[in-house]
């Protein structure tokens, strides 16, 4: 009886606790339905030159008819191309279900997403990877959103009246930048002076930089890379990777140059200090620096804008002059430079220089040993459309060795245009390939994800750079 007694006790317990655990278990499973029924997780929405008249911007369509694949696979952009956590990937990769899961670390190096990349786009979505779009407007629109959805354009550029207080525009460029399975270019012309947009930006507001023209008078090849380290830092904080500046254009005559108030001066080595000085502050804080315009503009009085202004110097005298600054920006490892619009009939006597294979391929590419990305000046500027047709202005510029089209009057119809030149053989496609693998390499290698704290904006310190370049 004795030994009966306390087996009956441990039995009561094992009872009582196994009542107790079921409990718990059912509990459980009642909260987790509940849990199911409604998931909540963060989202990861932000808090927060080629023109000066943006009157002149593109059309963003939303046309979305369906357009044929080639061999490539027709996924608009639905499969993953290798975004490291380095690079802006949109938000593809989160998981709704567990917010406390952490997005996967790409360990590819950008050669491999490259190839992944170009395996994974199909023909139209390698040409739209070539363009860089406009719209008018402060937030998505229901337009714009079906455009990048259906187009997957290589990037937008950004105007005065795109640019409101800090937490729209900022919502804006991510709203944008969300759609890409591949990180967007996202550009501005931002020169200083009479061209910069972010005047528009409030709460808070941007330091004002002065022109160029002042700070080249500094002669303060220093002074310039600080400025441009002030002005890639209030560009990142808005979620912006690329800018149409500096301008490196020679003045000719400060008094009646298309490039007056723009240019750092009428001295081709000056010209050239500065500009690479402020490229590299541009380079070392997260912006890609946009050189502009080959082969010089300086020397002309026509605003391409709505004209094509005409320069009557030989090649020799360009290799003096307005190509100097071209030169030691593409010794200092250039990304990117931009053709402007101009004749130089003595040069081409056919084609303006955006245009031209003589000047796109023949002098920048092979005697000047430029390597990078070739972009243009709008296309939807006088200087071309007085004269050439969308299809006609395409198919030269891509003939002639550029590698990107800005703003392209309609994006639908360029993709299409461009789709039946390479079909009826007048495009290559390896054209096409090679522009693109070099747009892709650029992305994945210079592209960060991260903003920079919007308390630079304005700041004390950034003024204090600015204040360094004299009033006139």
């Amino acid at each position: 009886m004795k030994k009966v007694v306390p087996t009956l006790i441990v039995i009561a317990f094992l009872l009582i606790g196994s009542t107790y655990a079921l409990h718990l278990w059912h509990s459980r499973g009642k909260e987790e339905s509940a849990s199911n029924e409604n998931p909540v997780w963060s989202s990861n929405n932000g808090e927060e030159d080629s023109n000066e008249d943006s009157s002149s911007q593109s059309n963003v369509t939303s046309d979305s008819n369906s357009q044929e694949n080639s061999n490539s696979q027709s996924n608009s952009g639905s499969n993953s191309q290798g975004n490291s956590s380095s690079n802006s990937s949109g938000n593809s990769n989160k998981n709704p279900s567990n917010p406390t899961t952490p997005e996967p670390t790409d360990n590819r190096t950008v050669g491999q997403k490259v190839d992944d990349a170009m395996k994974s786009l199909s023909l139209e979505e390698k040409i739209a990877q070539m363009l860089i779009i406009s719209y008018s407007g402060t937030t998505m629109s229901s337009g714009l959103k079906t455009t990048l959805n259906t187009y997957h354009p290589g990037g937008f550029i950004l105007f005065a009246n795109n640019i409101s207080t800090y937490q729209n525009t900022s919502k804006l460029i991510s709203d944008i930048q969300s759609t890409a399975e591949i990180p967007m270019f996202i550009s501005i012309d931002q020169e200083g002076g009479t061209v910069q947009r972010l005047t528009n930006l409030t709460s808070p507001k941007a330091t004002y930089i002065p022109s160029m023209t002042l700070l080249g008078k500094t002669k303060n090849s220093q002074l310039a890379h600080d400025v441009g380290v002030v002005m890639a830092q209030e560009l990142r904080t808005l979620g912006i990777n690329m800018d149409f500046a500096p301008v490196i254009d020679v003045m000719n005559d400060a008094k009646t140059s298309f490039m007056k108030n723009r240019s750092f001066g009428t001295d081709p080595k000056v010209v050239a200090d500065m500009g690479v000085s402020l490229a590299k502050g541009f380079q070392e804080n997260g912006v890609i620096p946009v050189y502009k315009h080959f082969p010089g503009h300086g020397g002309t009085s026509v605003d391409s804008h709505y004209d094509l202004p005409v320069l009557t110097k030989k090649k020799e005298d360009l290799y003096k002059i307005d190509l100097v600054p071209f030169q030691k920006a593409i010794e200092s490892n250039a990304d990117v430079i931009m053709i402007g619009h101009l004749s130089i009939p003595n040069v081409d006597p056919k084609y303006p220089s955006s245009l031209s294979k003589t000047i796109v391929t023949d002098i920048l590419k092979k005697e000047l040993g430029y390597k990078g990305l070739v972009i243009t000046d709008a296309l939807n500027m006088g200087a071309l459309t007085k004269t050439y047709t969308e299809r006609q202005i395409y198919e030269l510029a891509i003939n002639a060795g550029v590698d990107i089209l800005l703003m392209p009057k309609n994006p639908a119809n360029a993709i299409r245009y461009i789709k039946e030149s390479i079909q009826a053989g007048t495009i290559s496609e390896s054209q096409i390939n090679e522009s693109v693998r070099k747009i892709l390499t650029l992305k994945y290698t210079r592209i960060q994800e991260k903003n920079l704290s919007k308390n630079l904006l304005g700041s004390a310190e950034h003024q204090a750079i600015i204040n360094k370049i004299p009033k006139s």
